[in-house]
């Protein structure tokens, strides 16, 4: 089914400063994640999915690589008037790049105006998800609501880290406060709980464009959802709803699956994520064919596993190993690689993420580590066992002990 009154409006300009140094050169949505995969893949499969078929990315940070993915791999057909548009930034309304997130939207409203939608989907482009859209579209249009906002319960403790949403019984806005220093508003029927906000918005055209236009006139304003288009819009006592993401479900989704949604914005949350997929029954299930994850697709041969000769054995335990890789005599325990890595022989590989043409040379050891793209590993190299020594070399490490080896660097 194709819901032809909403227009999509992905953000993905993000900087994504505290996954550094993974997104160098890259913006956020564009890391690589689960082997093959963007994360900007999962809420473009999650529109796609839900039968929303006209999305527009807007980019600014480093787009080059999102570009050439969104460009490579989201072709949509345009003879039914479906596509998935890259939007970069313009400075259309003046010599600012985008200020923040009302901003990026209010820059870009020619193209709301063009499409002319009753509804206006705003997500953000850098979560790790699944979900049916068009179940919280229906929730907006049954409430009459203005705008919707959609929520994900969180410990009560764990407030201050984003920004929470207080609602009455009929579960209506009633106060948005970003990173509360104090106990919030539990969430309805369960005093350990408040609600965080995903960032994902619903808006009725004319309200968001109206909202867009005075708060860009405003000139102490940030320009954020969050920080000031919601409270204004809260204010002046607008029809605000909030969508319990817990009551949303998708074809084909297990038990374990309602609720999982992961921000991965630093190392060690994005390093979990990828271990967690490892599970023999994950909360996150890339194999499900009701809800299929669609991305670009490399047309190299099938992975390789060879020699078994004493101890030099090629082989993967408890590992995705993505087509194009080579595992040569080496050995994998607990591992994600991406396309095209080769692991050579008598070298260990364990709890790490190997990115795109990865070369891991022979004796070498590597162990909860992110190795990124193009990165030619010299034989008997030692990463991820001495914090000092990683550190001296130029790696990035993790308060979690994540070490990072860079994209394109040299050993």
């Amino acid at each position: 089914m194709s819901i032809d009154d909403a227009l999509v409006m992905i953000l993905a300009g993000g900087e994504g400063k505290r996954l550094y140094p993974l997104t160098r050169d890259r913006a956020k949505p564009a890391v690589p994640f689960g082997g093959r995969y963007r994360i900007i893949d999962f809420v473009l499969n999650n529109f796609i999915n839900s039968g929303f078929f006209k999305i527009k990315v807007l980019t600014q940070y480093k787009s080059d690589s999102l570009n050439k993915h969104i460009t490579r791999g989201w072709a949509l057909s345009p003879f039914l008037n479906q596509y998935v548009d890259l939007v970069p930034a313009q400075m259309r309304t003046g010599n600012d790049w985008y200020r923040g997130t009302a901003d990026a939207i209010y820059q870009n409203m020619f193209q709301i105006e063009d499409e002319a939608p009753h509804y206006v989907c705003i997500f953000g482009g850098d979560h790790i998800y699944k979900m049916d859209v068009s179940q919280m579209l229906d929730f907006h249009k049954a409430r009459c609501a203005d705008l919707s906002i959609s929520a994900i319960p969180i410990p009560i403790e764990e407030a201050s880290e984003f920004g929470i949403m207080e609602v009455d019984e009929n579960w209506k806005l009633v106060n948005f406060v970003e990173k509360p220093q104090y106990t919030p508003k539990s969430l309805p029927g369960n005093p350990n709980m408040c609600l965080a906000s995903m960032g994902n918005y619903i808006f009725n055209k004319d309200i968001l464009m109206d909202a867009l236009i005075r708060d860009d006139k405003i000139e102490n304003s940030s320009h954020d959802f969050g920080k000031n288009v919601i409270p204004m819009l809260l204010n002046e006592g607008k029809n605000i709803f909030v969508y319990n993401f817990n009551d949303n479900s998708f074809s084909g989704m297990t038990d374990g699956e309602r609720g999982y949604w992961r921000d991965v914005g630093c190392v060690d949350a994005y390093w979990q994520a990828n271990m967690d997929l490892l599970e023999s029954s994950p909360e996150l299930n890339l194999y499900s064919r009701e809800w299929p994850l669609r991305t670009f697709n490399h047309n190299y041969p099938p992975a390789k596993f060879i020699w078994q000769e004493g101890d030099r054995i090629g082989m993967a335990t408890n590992s995705m190993v993505s087509e194009g890789c080579i595992v040569s005599g080496g050995m994998l325990s607990h591992c994600v690689l991406s396309p095209k890595v080769r692991i050579n022989s008598y070298s260990q590989v364990v709890d790490s993420i190997l990115m795109e043409n990865v070369d891991v040379g022979r004796y070498s050891k590597i162990r909860k580590a992110i190795i990124d793209k193009n990165v030619q590993i010299p034989p008997n190299t030692r990463i991820g066992y001495s914090w000092e020594e990683d550190v001296k070399r130029g790696f990035f490490v993790s308060p979690g002990g994540v070490t990072v080896v860079p994209k394109g660097a040299i050993l």
